[in-house]
C-alpha cells in the first residue's frame, strides 16, 4: 500500500491529505482561529463538584468549564484508563474508582490535560493522566508501566521491543511509564533512547513550570497540525509528504531533522502553479463528504445521518439490481458498502457511537463474510474502533474514539431556518396556526382589526387554497384580517398585529 501526505497551508487554516493509493482517506484541518486543545496540559481549578455524576467541572481558561470525570483521575493512581494506541489492552488495577469527594474538592488545583476537544455544547474532556508523544514512545509521567501497542501482533516482536524499551531505559534511566507504538516496530535501541532523551527533556521542562503557573495557564501546548503530521502519520508507509508552503516546508524538514532524520529525505516543497489539493480532487472529495448520501460504484448508496447522540449508516442498493438473484446483489452491495463506510468515517472523522444497517442477509455464510471484511477494514483504522457481532436485523453497532469535531460539525452549521432539523412545517400547516393565533388574540384584545405578516408562500395560499376558510375566519372574530408579505419572513415564521 502506497501512502501519501500533502500539506496545504495558508494563513487562515492548514490541511492534512492523507492519500493510500491514490485515493483520499483523511482529512485533518485546523484554522488559525480555533486551534485544537487535545494535547495541551493546563493547571486547572475545580469549580463545581458534581457527585451524582462521579465528576467535576473544571476552569482551565477556556470559554467553557471541563469536565473530569473520577475514573480520568483514577488513572494517576492505579493505572486504570492509560492512554494508549488503538488495541493496546492492560487489567485495571481497581474494578471501581474511588468516590470523587474522596479525591478531590472545590477550590483544588489540578494539573490536566485535554484528551477531547469541545464538541457541540460540552467542554473539553480532561485527565489527570498525563502522557507525551514522540516518534517511537508515549511517556507517562507518574506511571510505572510498560507496554507494547496491541497493533503489532508478531509475539516475537512484542517481546523484542519490550526488551529494547527495557535496554533503552537502563542507558537512560527516566522516571514514568511508556508505551511502544506502532511505528516503531523493527526499530533498534538507539532510536528508542533518542526517543527517550527527548521525552525526558520534555517532561522536565513542563515540570519545571508547573509550580509557578496560576489556575487557567497553559503549561504545555501540543505541536501545531503540521508537525503532528510528521510526528504521527510520517510512518514508513508514507512514500513522501509534499508541502505547498516554503515556511511550513523549512519549518518540518527542521523538525523532522531533529527527532527523525529517516523522514527528512520523504519531504518535497510543491511549487506546481495548479493548487496542491487538485492533484487527487480532493476539494471535491471534500464537498461529497459533506453530503448526506455517498454513491457506491455498483450503483448502491450510503445514507450517513449524524445527530448529537450517534451517527446512523443505512445501506441501500439504490440502482444496484445485479445478475444472478437478489441475495447476490445484497451480499455485493453490503460487501462494497463495508469498504466505503470505513473509509467514510475517517473522511468524515465520525466518533462516537455509529450504528449500520446492511441490508439483511438471509444467508449466514454471506453475513460471517461481511463482517469479517468489516473487521479487517476498520482494523486499518488509526483512530480506536471497538465493533460489536451484527444482529439479526442487519444492525452493527461500532464506537470509535472522538476526540476533536467532525469535519461535518467543524465546515458547516445548523441551517437557521429549521435550526438543524432538516425538514420545515408546510405552507398549509403554518395557515392553520395563524387562524388559531387570529383566533386566541379576537377573544383576549379588543381590536379594530388583525394584520398577517407572513412570506410570500404562506401569503399566497391563503390568498389562494385557503381563501375560504380564511373569509370564514373574517366571519367567525367579525373584524377585518388583512395579509401583508415580509421578504426577510421564512416559511416557518409570522406575527399577527392588533389594529
Amino acid at each position: 500500500m502506497s501512502e501519501e501526505l500533502l500539506v496545504n497551508v495558508t494563513p487562515q487554516e492548514t490541511r492534512v491529505a492523507v492519500i493510500e493509493n491514490g485515493s483520499l482517506q483523511e482529512v485533518h484541518v485546523e484554522r488559525t482561529s480555533h486551534r485544537g486543545f487535545v494535547g495541551n496540559i493546563y493547571k486547572g481549578r475545580v469549580v463545581r463538584m458534581l457527585p451524582g455524576m462521579q465528576a467535576v467541572f473544571v476552569d482551565i481558561g477556556l470559554q467553557r468549564t471541563a469536565f473530569l470525570h473520577t475514573s480520568d483521575m483514577v488513572a494517576q493512581r492505579g493505572e486504570k484508563n492509560l492512554p494508549a494506541e488503538k488495541g493496546d489492552t492492560r487489567q485495571n488495577v481497581s474494578s471501581a474508582p474511588p468516590d470523587i469527594v474522596r479525591l478531590t474538592h472545590e477550590g483544588q488545583e489540578l494539573v490536566v490535560q485535554v484528551v477531547k476537544d469541545p464538541i457541540g455544547s460540552k467542554g473539553a474532556r480532561l485527565t489527570t493522566q498525563l502522557s507525551l508523544p514522540s516518534r517511537h514512545l508515549v511517556l507517562l509521567p507518574g506511571s510505572d508501566h510498560l507496554g507494547v501497542s496491541q497493533r503489532i501482533q508478531n509475539p516475537e516482536e512484542r517481546d523484542r521491543l519490550r526488551q529494547v524499551l527495557n535496554d533503552a531505559m537502563r542507558l537512560n534511566p527516566v522516571v514514568g511509564g511508556f508505551i511502544v507504538r506502532t511505528v516503531a516496530e523493527s526499530v533498534e535501541v538507539m532510536d528508542l533512547t533518542a526517543d527517550l532523551v527527548f521525552l525526558q527533556r520534555s517532561w522536565q521542562r513542563i515540570e519545571a513550570k508547573i509550580p509557578e503557573a496560576k489556575a487557567g495557564d497553559l503549561i504545555h501546548e501540543d505541536l501545531p497540525l503540521t508537525l503532528r503530521m510528521v510526528r504521527d502519520l510520517a510512518s514508513g508507509a508514507v512514500e513522501r509528504v509534499r508541502v505547498d508552503s516554503r515556511e511550513s516546508f523549512e519549518s518540518i524538514r527542521r523538525f523532522a531533522n531533529d527527532l527523525f532524520p529517516e523522514v527528512t529525505p520523504r519531504i518535497e516543497y510543491y511549487s506546481g502553479e495548479r493548487p496542491i489539493f487538485d492533484l487527487y480532487s480532493i476539494e471535491e472529495e471534500i464537498q461529497r463528504a459533506l453530503e448526506r448520501t455517498v454513491q457506491l460504484r455498483s450503483g448502491g448508496l450510503l445514507v450517513v445521518d449524524q445527530t448529537e447522540a450517534m451517527t446512523t449508516i443505512d445501506v441501500n442498493t439504490g440502482a444496484f439490481v445485479g445478475r444472478r438473484n437478489l441475495e447476490d446483489t445484497i451480499f455485493r452491495t453490503n460487501l462494497e458498502a463495508a469498504q466505503s463506510i470505513v473509509r467514510q468515517l475517517r473522511l468524515r472523522n465520525i466518533g462516537g457511537i455509529i450504528i449500520v444497517d446492511f441490508i439483511d442477509m438471509a444467508d449466514e455464510e454471506h453475513r460471517r463474510q461481511v463482517m469479517r471484511a468489516f473487521e479487517r477494514l476498520l482494523s486499518r483504522d488509526r483512530t480506536p474502533c471497538s465493533i460489536t457481532d451484527m444482529s439479526g436485523l442487519g444492525l452493527v453497532e461500532i464506537t470509535r474514539k472522538r476526540t476533536r469535531e467532525s469535519l461535518e460539525r467543524m465546515m458547516t452549521e445548523s441551517c437557521p431556518v429549521c435550526d438543524g432539523r432538516g425538514t420545515q412545517k408546510t405552507p398549509q400547516t403554518v395557515c392553520y396556526e395563524i387562524f388559531r393565533e387570529v383566533v386566541r388574540q379576537a377573544r383576549a384584545f379588543d381590536a379594530k382589526g388583525h394584520m398577517i405578516l407572513a412570506a410570500q408562500v404562506v401569503i399566497d395560499m391563503l390568498i389562494d387554497e385557503e381563501a375560504t376558510a380564511l373569509a370564514d375566519l373574517r366571519e367567525f372574530v367579525g373584524r377585518p384580517v388583512h395579509l401583508q408579505v415580509e421578504p426577510a419572513y421564512s416559511q416557518e415564521i409570522y406575527d399577527v398585529v392588533l389594529m
